[in-house]
């Protein structure tokens, strides 16, 4: 196997052409709790296609603390006064970071007023709410774009170009995990990734997600029927049926991926796939703090793949912003993220009546 010829070549951000800009996309980030203030602002900040210009919160003094620390936040405003169109000259997309079931009257809203949407995964709490975003969007020619980092992920577009290129032969099966104890990551019974109204499932609807997409992304492919099992065993998450859960996917071709997830386990995530002739392996794989691990096995031995350490939530925002400023359609798109909310609705299904369901 000839090593030089795994890494050379290789361009992390083989999307852009488009370096720098006087006029950034403006960004109104929904939502100002901990993953805005940790993740999505100090990425934007780090950035040379975006700024955050204005905060928007059901609490106006949080929006405006947060305000008062950053150099570009010019307005802060409650969630009413956005709907009301506030500060609406003063960003040209949004962020929505909010619990599932509200992601919807947010994005209506933004459509209505003429902004670019951002929306972060799973898109919506319901099949019928996510169409609607969709809808929406087209009927005022908003972009959309699903907030998935794994596609920007130099570790997994890396590992993507190895199976493209037939380093692996012909893809067999996907073996993709992710896991937390979500009670000790946010300590606190009553969160909204609990409660079923708010989230629209659990394990596979929160972070079973990562896997199932991540398939989708490396195969090319979507998946044409599911099976699976879950099951909430501690108190905590009686009002969710998948503390945990696994399941299995099935795409065209005989291709065949096993995903697991859980929000009260060992803090762990990778995905594999296995072909007629090699495998890649992503070791961590999902979390942003973690730095991602790349291996490749073919012909009889196994080589670590070296690459850039990046920011994920800095890639996916340059990406969504690039595709703003040169008029290119997001790979995630609306329907790309439907895709994955009718999957995940599916996997509950399969599991409540034991039996495989078929995606249209």
């Amino acid at each position: 196997m000839d090593i030089d010829a795994l890494t050379a070549g290789f361009d992390r951000r083989d999307w852009q052409d488009r370096t720098e800009t006087d006029s950034p996309v403006r960004f109104a980030m929904i939502g100002v709790g901990w993953w805005t203030t940790e993740q999505a602002m100090p990425a934007v900040d780090a950035g040379d296609l975006c700024e955050t210009t204005v905060l928007v919160s059901g609490d106006r003094e949080k929006a405006a603390g947060v305000a008062a620390d950053s150099e570009t936040v010019e307005h802060a405003i409650t969630y009413e006064e956005f709907h009301d169109g506030a500060a609406s000259d003063a960003y040209d997309a949004v962020y929505i970071v909010t619990p599932n079931a509200r992601h919807l009257p947010f994005v209506e809203t933004a459509a209505e007023l003429d902004k670019d949407i951002l929306c972060e995964k799973p898109m919506e709490a319901t099949i019928e709410r996510a169409e609607r975003m969709v809808e929406v969007c087209a009927d005022h020619n908003a972009t959309l774009m699903i907030a998935y980092r794994m596609h920007t992920e130099p570790a997994v577009r890396r590992a993507k170009d190895l199976i493209d290129e037939g380093y692996i032969g012909e893809p067999l099966f996907v073996h993709g995990n992710m896991t937390e104890p979500i009670l000790e990551l946010v300590p606190d019974p009553d969160q909204w990734r609990l409660d079923w109204e708010l989230s629209g499932g659990c394990a596979v609807m929160d972070i079973g997600l990562y896997p199932l997409n991540t398939s989708r992304f490396l195969l090319d492919a979507d998946p044409v029927a599911v099976r699976g099992t879950v099951a909430s065993v501690q108190e905590e998450f009686a009002d969710v049926p998948d503390e945990h859960g696994a399941f299995q996917l099935d795409f065209p071709g005989h291709v065949y991926a096993v995903c697991t997830a859980s929000q009260n386990a060992h803090l762990d995530s990778h995905i594999s796939v296995l072909g007629t002739e090699g495998k890649v392996h992503v070791e961590p794989a999902f979390y942003p703090w973690d730095d991602r691990a790349l291996q490749l096995s073919h012909e009889g031995t196994t080589v670590d793949i070296d690459f850039e350490q990046i920011d994920q939530m800095e890639e996916e925002f340059e990406y969504f912003a690039h595709c703003l400023l040169t008029d290119t359609d997001p790979y995630a798109d609306g329907e790309h993220g439907l895709v994955d909310i009718k999957t995940v609705k599916a996997v509950y299904e399969a599991a409540e009546t034991e039996s495989t369901v078929t995606l249209e």
